[in-house]
């Protein structure tokens, strides 16, 4: 590809309407990637599917404005648009996903494939496998696309909708696998992995343990070539075979973290199509990923000028 084009990224799985206390957002992990990966100068699209109903029309409103394209939508006569109830404890959001929703019933159709075979860059997770058909259509796209890809498993564990068969099967096909300290040790016991000692499922796992564990996932999976495992308002952890590198995080006011974890992948994805070091990953996911959790809602405005601070920052903080 001319580098002076930009690179085509796919966000494959839910869009869903967030019903938070103070109204419905627009989100699911996938869209939201591919609104920020679009952010950052990228052909980002959307490949989800949307009910033909009052929220699918006013998904396709929003998403309008924004750079993300939304043109492979498929729409499902028969299901209803994805929405998830949010509580938030304490900051940190929990969520009620209603099914069965129209993202649950992906289908493979020739235009997303031809997709898939140009991609750069794709990111799938858990949650939208949780269905027969959504899975199949999932795994046979991710694997259509060509070697040089970067095939990113954002795990987004939502129970109940994951299981060890999912887990492998999408480790298998990724070559960066996202997650957070709270996933890392029910990921490595859904795979039957042994726990490194201080990896804790509940409270902050040491970053150390979180290192170990990236490795052990390195080790077990020969097409994986970078865990990412971010850690809240701790920063994260980037492993890969040859090194690693830990960032403290961003100091924010938080509103809400819904899009955080979502915006951290598509910045980094995003540096490493350009291939940056870890060390710029790390800044660029904990910068973007900080300015979300600042915002509420997944995919808030973002004023040109506020765009060019951040890139700046990240520019500055990285030469320092």
């Amino acid at each position: 590809m001319n580098l002076k084009e930009p690179h085509l990224i796919l966000g494959i799985g839910e869009l869903l309407w967030d019903a938070l206390p103070e109204g419905l957002r627009l989100g699911g992990a996938p869209a939201n990637f591919a609104v920020m990966a679009a952010r950052l100068g990228n052909h980002a699209a959307i490949l989800s599917r949307i009910g033909c109903d009052d929220l699918g029309r006013k998904a396709v409103a929003l998403l309008g404005p924004l750079p993300a394209d939304a043109s492979f939508l498929q729409v499902d006569p028969a299901h209803e648009t994805g929405k998830v109830t949010v509580v938030f404890e304490d900051g940190q959001p929990s969520y009620t996903i209603h099914q069965p929703a129209a993202w649950d019933f992906l289908e493979l159709t020739d235009s997303w494939t031809q997709l898939a075979e140009r991609a750069d860059a794709i990111c799938f997770g858990s949650l939208a496998q949780r269905s027969d058909e959504s899975r199949q259509t999932i795994e046979t796209l991710v694997a259509q696309t060509k070697e040089s890809c970067v095939r990113v498993f954002d795990v987004n564990l939502r129970t109940p909708f994951y299981s060890g068969d999912v887990i492998q099967k999408s480790l298998e096909l990724a070559t960066v696998l996202k997650m957070n300290d709270v996933e890392t040790p029910r990921v490595l016991a859904l795979l039957g992995l042994p726990a490194p000692l201080g990896l804790a499922d509940q409270s902050e796992s040491e970053p150390g343990s979180l290192r170990l564990a990236a490795e052990l996932l390195l080790e077990e999976f020969s097409s994986l070539q970078m865990v990412a495992a971010t850690r809240g308002c701790h920063g994260s952890l980037l492993v890969t075979r040859d090194e690693w590198h830990e960032h403290p995080g961003i100091a924010v006011q938080v509103v809400d973290t819904i899009g955080a974890g979502d915006a951290f992948t598509a910045a980094m994805t995003h540096y490493l199509l350009r291939g940056a070091g870890l060390a710029t990953l790390n800044e660029a996911g904990n910068r973007w990923g900080a300015w979300l959790a600042s915002r509420s809602g997944a995919m808030p405005a973002l004023p040109d000028a506020l765009h060019a601070k951040i890139a700046a920052e990240i520019a500055v903080a990285v030469e320092d």
